[in-house]
């Protein structure tokens, strides 16, 4: 059974191609991104690059400190750089004007009431 609160709020007609450019943008090239929109007020209160950012800075975070940690494994270092498939996989679902939720990190993100 959901309750309201796990029911993830469809975008309202506001969502403009702008909106969707920049949180492409945030999702691509996170962490520096998300954190140049976080200091642009204009752009963070729109609500659909504000439902996205922190998620997104979040998860560029994660990606580094794994990048780091899979650097210090000979095996599989040369794997450090398909975790930017993830962000390609969110930033076209994102793209499509949809709220896109990345697992975990979002609902970590709202519960923090950050987006």
């Amino acid at each position: 059974m959901t309750t309201p609160n796990d029911i993830t709020p469809a975008p309202g007609p506001e969502v403009t191609s702008e909106d969707k450019l920049w949180v492409v943008l945030c999702i691509l090239f996170t962490p520096l991104f998300p954190v140049i929109t976080l200091l642009m007020n204009d752009k963070n209160s729109r609500p659909f690059i504000k439902y996205h950012n922190i998620p997104a800075l979040i998860l560029g975070v994660v990606e580094v400190i794994v990048a780091i940690i899979l650097s210090f494994i000979p095996v599989v270092s040369c794997l450090g750089g398909l975790l930017w498939i993830i962000n390609i996989v969110y930033a076209v679902k994102a793209n499509s004007g949809n709220n896109t939720d990345i697992p975990v990190i979002t609902e970590f993100s709202k519960k923090q009431g950050w987006s």
